[in-house]
C-alpha cells in the first residue's frame, strides 16, 4: 500500500515538467506575473511544510535528539555547496558554449527530483498525513522551478518541444527515487526518518535561498503585499493539510 501512494505521488509530480506547455498559451508578460505569485505560494508551502511537517514529525519519532538538527543543517548545506558548484559552473559553460549549460541543468534537475522522490518515499514510510504534505509542498514548488527550467532549455537551444520531452526524462528520477526510498526504508528501518529532517533543510535551504529574494523585488508596495499574503497562503495549506490529517 505505502509502495503504491509513494509511486502515485512521485507520478504526480513527474508529470510537473509538462508545466512548460503553459508557455505556448500564456501571453510572457502573465507568465511573468503568475510566475512570481506561484514562487511565493511555493515558499510559504516550502517553509510550512519544513516547520509544521517535517521537522515535529522528526522530533516526534527521535525524540529531540540533537541530530535532528544536525541533519537539518546537513540539507541546507549540501544544497548550498551544490547551487554553488552549479552557479560556478554556469558561469564557466556560457563563456564557451550554452549547449553543456542546458544539459547541466537537466543533470541537476534529475539529481534534484531523485532526491525529492527519496523525501518523499521516506514521508510516506513515516506515516500518511507527512507523506500528503511533502508531496504538496514538492508538487508546489516543482510547478515554478519547472517553468524556469524549460525556459532555460529553450534559451539553451532546444525547440520547444525537445525541451518539454528531455524535461520529463528528468522528471522521472523522482520515481526512481521514490522506489529507491521505498526499498532502502527496509534497511535502514528506524534510521529513514532521518531523512526528514534533512528534507526540511532542503526546504529552508530553496524557500530562504532561491525563492523569497526573488518575490523581495517588487516594483510597488501593492504587488509586495499580494506577494506576501499569498507567501502567508502558502503556509497556510500546509497548516490546513495538518489539521486536516
Amino acid at each position: 500500500m505505502v509502495l503504491i501512494q509513494i509511486l502515485v505521488a512521485t507520478f504526480v509530480i513527474s508529470l510537473i515538467a509538462f508545466v512548460g506547455v503553459l508557455t505556448f498559451i500564456l501571453k510572457e508578460e502573465w507568465l511573468k506575473k503568475a510566475l512570481l505569485i506561484l514562487v511565493a505560494l511555493s515558499s510559504g508551502a516550502l517553509l510550512g511544510g519544513a516547520f509544521l511537517h517535517l521537522i515535529p514529525e522528526a522530533v516526534s519519532e527521535l525524540g529531540g535528539s540533537l541530530s535532528i538538527f544536525l541533519y537539518l543543517l546537513l540539507g541546507f548545506c549540501l544544497f548550498f555547496i551544490l547551487e554553488q558548484f552549479l552557479h560556478w559552473r554556469h558561469q564557466h559553460d556560457e563563456t564557451h558554449s550554452v549547449k553543456p549549460f542546458t544539459y547541466l541543468i537537466l543533470v541537476s534537475d534529475s539529481l534534484h527530483n531523485f532526491i525529492d522522490g527519496l523525501v518523499i518515499a521516506a514521508s510516506f514510510v513515516v506515516s500518511y498525513p507527512v507523506g500528503i504534505a511533502t508531496t504538496l509542498a514538492v508538487a508546489l514548488h516543482e510547478i515554478p522551478q519547472e517553468l524556469d527550467d524549460f525556459g532555460a532549455l529553450v534559451y539553451g537551444g532546444f525547440g520547444r518541444k525537445r525541451a518539454l520531452a528531455f524535461n520529463y526524462v528528468s522528471a522521472i528520477t523522482a520515481i526512481v527515487g521514490g522506489v529507491t526510498g521505498y526499498f532502502a526504508a527496509s534497511v535502514m528501518k528506524a534510521s529513514i526518518v532521518y531523512l526528514l529532517p534533512f528534507a526540511a533543510g532542503n526546504f529552508i535551504y530553496i524557500a530562504a535561498a532561491d525563492l523569497i529574494p526573488e518575490i523581495k523585488h517588487a516594483v510597488n508596495i501593492r504587488r509586495s503585499i499580494i506577494h506576501f499574503c499569498v507567501f502567508l497562503a502558502g503556509i497556510g495549506v500546509m497548516l490546513l493539510v495538518k489539521f486536516i490529517h
